[in-house]
């Protein structure tokens, strides 16, 4: 198959732009760029190491998909998300793109053929596991100096960190690969990074001299408002009656939970289906796949729902438990309005889930680190003040939009 890049260096003369432009536009179907992402992949045309701070749905992806077509070889990108390796490369062979991935969902048939393509320069992207990567197979197949990788991208940075919220050790083992290709540019994306943890990514990656973009964590569009648990059901109920015909995800601590409140609202007749580990892989894609076209309004799951899908029109996301820190709830609420219209982020509060959080602190790998973002997530959940303020605030962003209903939307500031 006849590298890509090849393709997108023939533009039409009627063009006015960039190739990165030409690309978005005709590749991607974009009509400009987002904020930040203009830049961030100038930088990396640029051969400039880099971290991007951006919010969900901020188009983190484009960042380093753009300049993978651009760029002479191959970009090898690392996320620990098999639903966003099966997605891209799925969207990006639907447009002529040649990507594969190794991951332990593939047949070692079809493992062997992506090798072989790989070493014959034949594929422009490549996505890898934290895992994977730690891995001698892997590396094995890396550790060859006939490979042109330009680039690497590695998504979900904030892992890296054990300040980070999802602190995963094979992380640590990333930077071998910039000593396999030291010339190949690399970025770093995230959607939430304190400055600690920037630190610890720029640190930890072996970045050289990055340029940092940081965009704004404010999502305008999602109402923020907090309700102290009483009748977790009825509450849940009473939301989703307001929000009838509507598409939204539901998220509980345990795969208990979300199958006890599947069926308790599936008999109120309610378009519901349960998604978590415990099911089968067939199970998990098909409720994965009726959610995306829409044949199916409501997803109750735990955390790991939504990571690395694209889903622009949810509604509302509701949080049945606290969050084990503000990173993890910010993420969560993100996957509601990432098409920019109004949106509503509902989080059930009770002192029993701070009780069980802090149980499962000690065997955390950093209980001091823990402790720390559960006790900042009380914080933010206990708040009488502007709930947009607060969740800015953590990230070292300042609000400014003033505690008024017509300027925060949240709860608090709409009592005001």
């Amino acid at each position: 198959m006849e590298c890509y890049n090849n393709y997108v260096k023939i533009k039409s003369n009627a063009f006015v732009g960039t190739e990165a432009e030409f690309v978005l536009k005709t590749v991607f179907g974009y009509k400009k760029f987002r904020q930040n992402q203009k830049e961030i992949i100038t930088n990396l045309l640029n051969k400039k190491d880099t971290l991007a701070i951006m919010p969900t749905g901020g188009g983190k992806s484009l960042c380093y998909q753009i300049p993978a077509l651009i760029f002479e070889g191959m970009t090898i990108v690392v996320t620990p998300l098999i639903s966003l390796m099966q997605n891209q490369v799925a969207s990006l062979e639907k447009g002529g793109i040649h990507s594969v991935f190794l991951n332990s969902s593939l047949d070692w048939e079809s493992y062997k053929k992506a090798v072989r393509e790989i070493k014959a320069g034949l594929v422009k992207i490549v996505y890898l596991s934290p895992e994977g990567l730690a891995s001698e197979k892997v590396r094995g197949i890396l550790n060859d100096s006939t490979l042109n990788v330009s680039c690497i991208a590695v998504d979900e940075a904030h892992c890296i960190s054990e300040w980070g919220h999802d602190f995963r050790p094979d992380y640590l083992e990333i930077a071998f690969i910039r000593r396999i290709f030291p010339e190949a540019v690399m970025i770093a994306l995230t959607a939430t990074a304190t400055k600690t943890v920037q630190k610890d990514i720029i640190k930890d990656l072996a970045l050289k001299k990055p340029t940092v973009f940081s965009s704004s964590f404010n999502r305008p569009n999602i109402y923020l408002q907090v309700q102290t648990k009483t009748n977790e059901l009825t509450q849940i109920i009473d939301f989703l009656k307001k929000h009838k015909g509507q598409s939204g995800i539901i998220y509980c601590n345990s795969r208990h939970q979300v199958d006890r409140l599947a069926e308790s609202l599936h008999k109120k007749r309610f378009s519901v289906l349960n998604y978590h580990a415990g099911l089968s892989d067939e199970c998990r894609a098909r409720n994965q796949e009726l959610f995306l076209k829409g044949r199916v309004q409501i997803v109750v799951a735990t955390i790991a729902f939504g990571m690395g899908i694209d889903k622009s029109d949810v509604r509302f996301v509701i949080n049945c438990d606290l969050p084990k820190s503000i990173e993890e709830y910010y993420q969560e609420i993100g996957r509601a309005g990432r098409d920019g219209k109004a949106s509503e982020a509902l989080l059930l509060f009770s002192y029993k889930d701070v009780q069980k959080n802090r149980f499962f602190i000690e065997d955390s790998y950093n209980p001091k680190g823990a402790a720390e973002h559960l006790n900042a997530m009380v914080d933010y959940a206990k708040s009488r003040s502007c709930r947009r303020e607060k969740l800015l605030s953590y990230f070292g962003e300042a609000w400014e939009g003033g505690n008024d209903e017509e300027n925060c939307c949240c709860d608090i500031c709409s009592q005001a």
